[in-house]
């Protein structure tokens, strides 16, 4: 799939769980990087959270138009759509947001984000990865450093992405392709894990099914090492062969009253991304990406009450369903405290309406929402100004967040991963922050 956004960049799927084909099932060309954490005792910190669930709103959500409504301000800043109260008092939120409403007290939003890059794959890679882009270095997103350090010892992939990936970014970066996200597809069958035609488990069991399915890396595998299975294709064998593995991610298990709770968009959208999500993290996935698509709205932005590619509940009271629901599952099922969620995109937009009743870029302000992890529910973080259109106090910067995050997950921001060359290169950049409201 190839996503374009206004700019015209290609936003390719550039992770694509593929490759070993005889099997039906990929992982991407092998890399030979040698990348060792830092064993140093001061880069243990105590985890607030086992597994990370991130909410991606792809494109640039309109803070105004979510998380941080402007009643006041003149008609062009305030937009075409009304707020409502939450059941904190003092906060408000957009009109479609009402489920989540009345889970504000669960919340913390941060509305003084603020970024200098206002284009979609640069600022998607400066939220996803807390570096700002570089020729030098390709950076690992923070779901990738995740999989990395904390090593998954069953059969499901330490990071997935569903559906789709955020594509702006490779994942994995400088780590080895097996911290890259496994990719779910739109209708969240998971081909990766079925079997292509005619072949079955006791073909794929015989050793040349498998030397042959290993053919095409031969020419990057050492030759001494020739007898041995590659552990990223144990773990791709283990995958195709557990029943478990595939029942994790099939949600006909769930009932259809909950289904419908998260949004039962067909399997197309956000809501069922989100009840993949819990599943996932249920089952110890350290880190979830829950892709979703089309804010990029330059145009009419009152259509987020009814624009939505694949639903035709609109992007907005989608993403209430979805978030609302989440919450409340990992609430019930005692998930919620050992899990973080994240919802944010790459910038926020402009907080005067442009003459085609849209909204353009804007990362100088912008609002993140974060959940779980022990993280005080019903608080705000930060401000913008009267306007939205710059922090009125505390500013906080991706670097910042990405600090807090690694923070909240247990990863010390100042641990050091190493590159192929053995370059020492910092999880967090140095000087983030780490956001004491939030730890």
């Amino acid at each position: 799939m190839i996503t374009k956004h206004c700019d015209g960049i290609s936003r390719r799927d550039f992770v694509r769980v593929g490759g070993l084909t005889a099997m039906g099932l990929g992982l991407g060309n092998f890399s030979q990087l040698k990348i060792a954490a830092s064993t140093n005792k001061e880069a243990e910190i105590h985890a607030r959270a086992k597994s990370c669930i991130l909410v991606w709103l792809d494109g640039g959500p309109s803070h105004i138009e979510t998380f941080d409504p402007k009643p006041d301000a003149p008609v062009e800043v305030r937009g075409p759509l009304s707020s409502i109260k939450t059941n904190v008092p003092g906060i408000h939120v957009n009109e479609c947001l009402e489920r989540t409403a009345k889970v504000m007290n669960k919340l913390a939003i941060i509305r003084s984000m603020t970024s200098s890059l206002g284009e979609h794959a640069f600022g998607t890679h400066y939220l996803l990865t807390g570096y700002k882009p570089s020729s030098a270095l390709e950076y690992p997103t923070i779901g990738a450093t995740m999989a990395h350090v904390r090593k998954q010892s069953g059969v499901l992939p330490p990071h997935v992405s569903a559906p789709g990936v955020v594509s702006a970014v490779s994942g994995n970066g400088y780590l080895p392709t097996s911290t890259a996200p496994f990719t779910v597809g739109k209708d969240f069958r998971i081909r990766n894990l079925d079997f292509y035609r005619d072949i079955d488990l006791d073909r794929i069991d015989r050793r040349l099914q498998i030397v042959g399915a290993l053919d095409q890396f031969s020419r990057i595998q050492d030759a001494s090492a020739s007898a041995e299975l590659d552990p990223d294709l144990e773990r791709a064998y283990n995958l195709i062969a557990s029943k478990d593995a595939k029942r994790a991610f099939d949600l006909s298990e769930e009932p259809a009253a909950l289904r419908e709770r998260y949004g039962n968009d067909g399997g197309k959208g956000i809501g069922q991304g989100c009840l993949l999500a819990r599943r996932l993290v249920e089952r110890g996935v350290p880190f979830v990406t829950v892709n979703s698509t089309g804010w990029d709205t330059h145009r009419n932005i009152a259509e987020l009450k009814s624009r939505y590619p694949t639903d035709t509940k609109g992007h907005l009271p989608s993403l209430d369903r979805a978030l609302s629901a989440l919450i409340t599952d990992l609430s019930d099922r005692g998930l919620l405290d050992e899990t973080l969620v994240v919802v944010m995109g790459e910038f926020g937009r402009t907080p005067k309406i442009n003459p085609t009743g849209g909204r353009d870029h804007w990362p100088n302000v912008f609002s993140v929402v974060m959940a779980g992890a022990g993280i005080e529910g019903g608080q705000i973080i930060g401000s913008s100004d009267s306007l939205g259109e710059l922090p009125a106090n505390n500013p906080i910067t991706p670097s910042d967040l990405s600090a807090t995050i690694f923070t909240l997950l247990g990863i010390n921001p100042a641990m050091e991963l190493h590159t192929s060359d053995g370059r020492p290169v910092r999880v967090a950049p140095d000087g983030a922050r780490v956001i004491e409201e939030l730890v």
